[in-house]
This record gives structure tokens, C-alpha cells and sequence, in this order.
């Protein structure tokens, strides 16, 4: 008797079960090629409608996973095709296309307007390196050249400096620009005759700006960093020269305040003008200052209430020199070292340095004089008489019989004759006799006209409200 249990029937026909594995193997390629969540859907749905007995279940995933490993190891041509049409194709998703006849148009158009072009000067360019920049031939540049004594100024290139060429459709020039500083702009122009020339010069807004300073090293220093520029420091020294001496008398904690012209253009401040009024307050002592024309348009400083600034000789011949010698009497000479008077104030500064005349006058000496070497004497009136010796030479125009005025350049620092370094001597003479120039009081120069007297006070008065106030606001601010 056989002990072997009959072979049980098949569920299905195998007609079914080889269309079931078909269907299976499909369905894996379909999720290859198209992983949507719609497939996905229809092959969960089929997977329990069919309700297949775990063993065939088995078979079919065996043979799902063989056939997806072969797809995954082969290029599928139909994965390429589909990943080709999932691209954004530009054609398709551009905009529609202009009618010809339009398109025609902007084609005429574009090739009438001309062709604008900018180029930055850099270091070793020339003008003939900016023309080949943009396509001009070396004809072009001796054309423009030529064309106008003016257009000269156009090889005259700085660094950062923009040219700006128009061109026209067939590449020649037809308008050269530049912009020399923020005021001045210069342009050559295409015309029947060559080229024409013209230059642009903007007039600027001027209105009144207020600056406040505390010096805590040197003057230069402080005034730049509140904000006056080197020009407008030394006329601030200028104004107060009279009554400071700015190479000996600053000191930490002296303080200023200025009104001062700015010019603007555009909203951009592109430089200063005069100063209307100025404060300074040197060791506790306060001086102050107002510009004032008077009806003959004559302008100088004074006083808030009208006396002049300006007195008959200013304190010293050198700005922002060292005192390396004081007047004395009983000084040891340190040449001759012995005890001789030393009658005047040596101020060092170096080789070169201008050295002014102190006040109006007539040159009585100017050439060689002893242990003073190269020397310039000058007579004040009657009464004042003053001398500058060791000068490294005469400044164009100075000798015997010339007429100086205060502040006029008279020669420069030197080491000649007896001398250990390049510096000026100064002296000083009142009736002949030697006085020391720091100590000896200045004579004033006129006041205000009482004529006028009115009318300065009129320009006075608000100009020192107004330091008052900024100074007042601005210290409250500080303190916030």
C-alpha cells in the first residue's frame, strides 16, 4: 500500500497563475517607469482581489524581484524617453512669438539707435588703450585730438575715471563724456565739421555748517576728526594767529567751534567756502571771530562786538614750527659756547618750511648778514622793525626795497651761517631795541566803522546764538 498522500489539485488553472505572474511582472515595471501613486492604487487593489495562496504569493515576489533587478541593472530606453519629456522644454513655455512683421520693426529699430559704451580708467591706460577697449581704430583718438585745442583734456586720465562713448551702428564715434570731479563734466560731440567741444560746470548749493572740536593732541588731528579739513584748520589758525600762538600756546582741552560755508551738489558735499564765525578757547580764554564785508567790499574778521582780529603783526613767521630757543639775555651760545644774548625766538621746523613776513613793511636787507646767514631785515613804519635770519633762500620778488605784506611768503628754513639745525630767528624791534616778540603786546588794527557798526551787528548777533545753541544741543546729546 503506498503511505503517499495523493497530490493535492491545483486552486487555480495554471492558465490563471501564469496570467497572474504576467500581470505581477508588468505592474513592477509600471512603478519603474511611472512611481505614481495611481499605480500604486491599482496594484494594491489587484493584489487583494485575487486572494492568492501565500505559497503562489511567494512565487510571484520572487519573480517580481528578479525582473526588478533586472530593469534597475539595463537602461531602460523608455525611462530615457520619459526623463527626456519631464524636462522643461523652453520652446513650449516661452512666450508666443512676435508677428514678422513686428519683429521686422524692433530689428530696424535696434539697429538706428546708437551703441552706449563705458570704460574705467586704470593705471598705464592711455587714451588710445580706451578707444581700442571699444572698438575704435588709433585713427579715431588723433581725430577727436585734433579736432579742438580743448580735447586735449580728454588724454588727460585719471584712475577711476569713466569714459563714456556713443556709437553708432556702424561702430564710429559719435559723442565722447567724462566726468572731471562733481561739479565739471566735459563732452565732445559729432557734428558736420568733426567734432565739437563743450564743457559742463554745475554752480553748487552753499549753505552753513557748524563743527565743534576738543583738542587732545595736536590741532590738525582734532580738527580733522571733527570734521574741518586741512585747508579750513589753517584758516582757522589764520583768524586766531593774532592772538595764539598755535606752535606753543595749544593745549589738550582747548576747544573750537566753527560756522563755515559747504557746497552741495546732488546731496553731496563737494567742498567748503569761507569760515562766517569761529570760537576758540585757549587755556580758559575764549576768542571769537566774524566775517564781515563792508560796503567799500573790503572783508575781514572781528571781534563779535566789531574790534579787528587783525592786528599790525601776526605772533609767528612759521606755522606749526617748534620753539627750539627762547628770548634770553644770558643764553649760552651753542656754537660759541659762551654767554651771549640771545634776542630773538628760533622756531625749527624743516628744510624749506615758508617763512612769512609778521606785518606790512618795506624789505631793508635781504641777502647775507654775518652769523645770521642768508637774512631778511623788514621796517615797519617808524616804530617796528623785524629780522629772519639762517634762511635756506629769498622767496621770487624779496630784496632791498621791496614792499611785503603781512603774511606774504619772504623765503624758507635754512642752516646757514651759525646754525646746528634748519630753523628761523626771529627778532623783534620797538625804537631799536630788542624785545621779546612773545611777550610784547601787538598793536590792534582799525575796529569796525561805527558807520557800519549796526550792520555788522545785525550778521554778529545770530551767527553767535546759533554757536551757542549747536553747542548746547550737541552736549545734551552726548550726554543721553
Amino acid at each position: 500500500m503506498n503511505d503517499t498522500p495523493p497530490k493535492a489539485p491545483p486552486l487555480y488553472p495554471k492558465s490563471h497563475l501564469l496570467a497572474a505572474s504576467g500581470i505581477a511582472a508588468l505592474l513592477s515595471l509600471a512603478l519603474l517607469v511611472f512611481p505614481s501613486s495611481d499605480v500604486e492604487a491599482k496594484k494594491t487593489n489587484l493584489s487583494l482581489e485575487l486572494d492568492t495562496p501565500v505559497d503562489q504569493l511567494k512565487q510571484q515576489e520572487d519573480a517580481q524581484t528578479q525582473s526588478q533587478a533586472t530593469e534597475s541593472s539595463t537602461d531602460s530606453p523608455f525611462a530615457q524617453i520619459d526623463n527626456n519629456a519631464d524636462e522643461p522644454d523652453g520652446t513650449a513655455q516661452s512666450e508666443p512669438a512676435a508677428p514678422p512683421e513686428k519683429r521686422a520693426k524692433e530689428i530696424a529699430a535696434a539697429s538706428k539707435a546708437p551703441t552706449h559704451r563705458e570704460v574705467v580708467v586704470s593705471k598705464g591706460d592711455t587714451l588710445s588703450t580706451l578707444f581700442e577697449k571699444v572698438g575704435l581704430p588709433p585713427a579715431a583718438v588723433h581725430e577727436v585730438i585734433a579736432s579742438d585745442k580743448q580735447a586735449k583734456q580728454f588724454s588727460q586720465l585719471k584712475n577711476g575715471q569713466i569714459l563714456q562713448f556713443e556709437l553708432s551702428p556702424e561702430g564710429k564715434l559719435k559723442q565722447l563724456h567724462s566726468k572731471l570731479n562733481d561739479l565739471e563734466s566735459i563732452s565732445l560731440s559729432k557734428t558736420d565739421k568733426g567734432y565739437s567741444f563743450t564743457r559742463d560746470v554745475s554752480k553748487p548749493n552753499v549753505r552753513t555748517a557748524y563743527v565743534h572740536g576738543v583738542i587732545s593732541n595736536s590741532l590738525s588731528q582734532s580738527a580733522q576728526r571733527a570734521g574741518l579739513s586741512h585747508s579750513m584748520t589753517m584758516d582757522m589758525a589764520n583768524i586766531f594767529g593774532y592772538d595764539v600762538d598755535f606752535a606753543q600756546d595749544i593745549r589738550k582741552g582747548d576747544e573750537f567751534d566753527v560756522i563755515y560755508e559747504q557746497k552741495v551738489a546732488n546731496g553731496k558735499t563737494v567742498g567748503t567756502g569761507n569760515i562766517l564765525s569761529a570760537r576758540f578757547t585757549n587755556r580758559g580764554k575764549t576768542y571769537t571771530a566774524v566775517r564781515y564785508t563792508n560796503k567799500q567790499g573790503n572783508t575781514n574778521y572781528y571781534t563779535a562786538d566789531g574790534n579787528s582780529m587783525r592786528k599790525a603783526f601776526i605772533r609767528t613767521p612759521v606755522e606749526y614750527a617748534r620753539i627750539s630757543s627762547l628770548f634770553s639775555m644770558g643764553r649760552k651760545h651753542p656754537i660759541l659756547n659762551k654767554i651771549r644774548a640771545h634776542k630773538g625766538i628760533d622756531y625749527a621746523a624743516p628744510r624749506g618750511t615758508p617763512i612769512k613776513a609778521t606785518g606790512d613793511g618795506k624789505v631793508i636787507l635781504a641777502g647775507r648778514r654775518g652769523g645770521y646767514g642768508n637774512t631778511v631785515i623788514i621796517q615797519h613804519g617808524e616804530t617796528y622793525r623785524t629780522l629772519y635770519g639762517h634762511m635756506q633762500g629769498f622767496a621770487k620778488g624779496i630784496q632791498n626795497g621791496s614792499s611785503v605784506k603781512q603774511g606774504q611768503v619772504i623765503g624758507y628754513i635754512g642752516t646757514t651761517g651759525l646754525s646746528t639745525g634748519p630753523h628761523v630767528h626771529y627778532e623783534f624791534q620797538v625804537n631799536g631795541v630788542h624785545v621779546d616778540p612773545l611777550g610784547q603786546k601787538l598793536p590792534m588794527a582799525d575796529p569796525i566803522a561805527k558807520s557800519e557798526k549796526q550792520r555788522f551787528m545785525q550778521e554778529s548777533q545770530p551767527l553767535m546764538a546759533r554757536m551757542d545753541q549747536e553747542k548746547a544741543t550737541m552736549l545734551a546729546s552726548s550726554k543721553r
